[in-house]
């Protein structure tokens, strides 16, 4: 496992070992250990621990997000694509944070097995690049309805570069409606 910090040192990328053969491939996906340990490495926390998993599937160009939690209940997530492909974002929230308001974004797919580590404190948003595009997300905690919040993904004040994909995004009605990052309740 090897893990290399974004434009944003706290949002970390992470390339599994895959090891292959004419059977096929195996990869760890995740070793919490391993994960501390290597988090350490780089003088960052360990998360707590993971409490939930999702799995949501999308056809291309739907764009979900910017979605958070307030605390209590703020979560971490560990996300990967296991088929297909989508581009992730990550932007810092917290207020006293040197990159307050900035965000990175990388590629995600079935084929590179790349993961995200996204601490407590980010807005995080995808769009799937490819149709059948299968994403899943480790938390730190669960669900909690009444401390989600989001941002507009489309925000000009954040000015995320979403790829083009020739037609407007695919995004649900309550993202559509989010308010800016202005205007968002942050935590």
């Amino acid at each position: 496992m090897k893990l290399t910090p974004t434009e944003i040192r706290d949002v970390v990328l992470i390339e599994p070992g895959v090891f292959g053969d004419d059977r096929g491939w195996f990869m760890e996906s995740f070793n919490e250990p391993r994960f501390h340990a290597e988090l350490a490495k780089l003088g960052l926390p360990a998360p707590r621990a993971f409490v939930q998993d999702n799995h949501s599937c999308s056809k291309r160009g739907v764009l979900r997000g910017l979605h958070y939690q307030l605390p209590p209940h703020a979560q971490g997530k560990l996300v990967r694509v296991v088929r297909g492909s989508a581009w992730d974002v990550a932007v810092d929230i917290r207020r006293a944070s040197p990159t307050f308001g900035r965000w990175v974004g990388v590629e995600l797919s079935e084929a590179n097995r790349k993961q995200l580590w996204i601490p407590e404190g980010f807005a995080h948003g995808f769009i799937a690049l490819e149709d059948d595009t299968h994403f899943l997300y480790k938390t730190t905690d669960v669900y909690a309805k009444d401390c989600e919040r989001s941002i507009r993904f489309d925000d000009a004040t954040l000015g995320i570069g979403w790829p083009a994909l020739g037609a407007e995004p695919i995004v649900a009605a309550k993202d559509a409606a989010a308010p800016g990052f202005d205007a968002a309740d942050l935590p």
